[in-house]
């Protein structure tokens, strides 16, 4: 494959991931007006958008098998074309257990396309792009969620919820289409035979005790359960004028640190390396914010940090990972471990608020930072010891 057509795969990949990232997208830039919809819902209305992440946190693993078994190129295109028909579904005005039942559907689709693409994207990514392409996966989530809150909300204010839903199917469904036929010039990868029941259970022990599949995951828990729960709990203790921009910026920050700084650094240090050094710098944020209390640079500081984490914790998948079965484990534990950090992260960091107030949060960070560092550590120890 030319390193021209490598690119263009990439990319439609990636655009892949916008549309997998808008399974959760949709709703969350709306979900004030799911009532709407629901009227008689509003105390159920989370589960419209946790039953979606549920799905990765209980079978991250389990789905890293069927990939390897069904084959990377057409999980990816499957998934798509399962999250379209759902997205469609949706815009027809189901009941509400029926639209949950399409939601948990949809969380087997986004969790196709997270353990697919970027264990296929490392597969096809030369020596030298790896590291670069990687990095670009890393930033669907908030790029679709950008998208989705500059165009998608107005959309939906203009011509309601199900129409964005629509809008969405029809995006997802011309998107497998489109990667159909960029797929097809990707060699395929050897697929493994399916495992039976026991043979599962057995390859959950097997990946979990293996220190090379794992540490992308375990830094990973540590990530998420810092970078959207900062962002939800943080606004009150800002400026009130600069609030909107701060909490705006600082995804933007994040990306744009990772895709110069860290793609320059991944280059010269292997990617764990970028990894702990971004913890590390995240967590002087952390005491950053303490000193200087809701300082706008000091927010963008940190996202920054973060932004070395974010994309080189996928770099680092193929680094430690030979061989692809591996490294779409290595994808499905961190789907595990995104999810799990997703969910607990606001309420932990709710919980140090509520004891100890701004002074709480900014601790609970820097002691999850400097607990993914840890961790890092301790594996990076563990893999060259065995």
């Amino acid at each position: 494959m030319s390193a021209q057509n490598r690119i263009s795969v990439i990319l439609v990949i990636w655009i892949a991931g916008l549309a997998a990232a808008g399974q959760y997208g949709k709703i969350s830039v709306v979900f004030d007006l799911m009532p709407d919809l629901y009227p008689e819902e509003s105390a159920a209305l989370g589960w419209t958008v946790s039953l979606v992440g549920f799905v990765g946190l209980v079978f991250g693993v389990v789905a890293a098998t069927l990939v390897s078994s069904f084959g990377l190129c057409r999980t990816l295109v499957w998934s798509l074309w399962i999250g379209a028909t759902m997205s469609g579904l949706q815009a027809l005005g189901l009941s509400f257990g029926l639209f949950l039942a399409t939601r948990l559907i949809e969380g087997a689709s986004h969790l196709g396309v997270v353990v697919a693409a970027p264990t296929l994207i490392a597969q096809i990514s030369s020596n030298r792009h790896r590291g670069a392409a990687l990095t670009l996966w890393s930033t669907f989530f908030a790029v679709s969620f950008a998208l989705l809150a500059w165009a998608g909300r107005p959309f939906a204010e203009g011509y309601g919820i199900q129409a964005l839903f629509a809008a969405h199917g029809v995006l997802v469904g011309g998107i497998a289409l489109w990667l159909g036929v960029a797929l097809r010039s990707v060699s395929a990868v050897p697929r493994k035979a399916l495992p039976d029941f026991g043979g599962l259970l057995r390859q959950h022990l097997v990946i979990y005790g293996s220190a090379a599949r794992i540490s992308a995951a375990a830094g990973w828990l540590f990530y998420t359960a810092c970078f959207v729960a900062i962002l939800t709990v943080l606004p009150p203790f800002l400026e009130p004028g600069q609030r909107a921009f701060v909490i705006g910026t600082m995804p933007l920050a994040s990306i744009a640190v990772s895709m110069t700084l860290g793609v320059w650094l991944l280059r010269v240090m292997p990617a764990v390396g970028v990894v702990m050094l971004g913890f590390g710098l995240s967590a002087l944020g952390a005491v950053w914010l303490w000193v200087a209390p809701g300082d706008p640079v000091a927010c963008l500081a940190l996202a920054g940090a973060m932004g070395l984490v974010q994309g080189a914790s996928f770099a680092a998948v193929p680094q430690i990972n030979d061989s692809a079965e591996h490294q779409a484990q290595a994808n499905g534990v961190m789907s595990q471990a995104g999810n799990l950090g997703n969910t607990i992260g606001t309420p932990l960091m709710l919980g140090a608020i509520g004891m100890a107030g701004y002074a709480g949060l900014v601790t609970l960070s820097a002691i999850l930072f400097l607990g993914g560092l840890i961790v890092h550590l301790v594996l990076a120890r563990v893999r060259r010891s065995a």
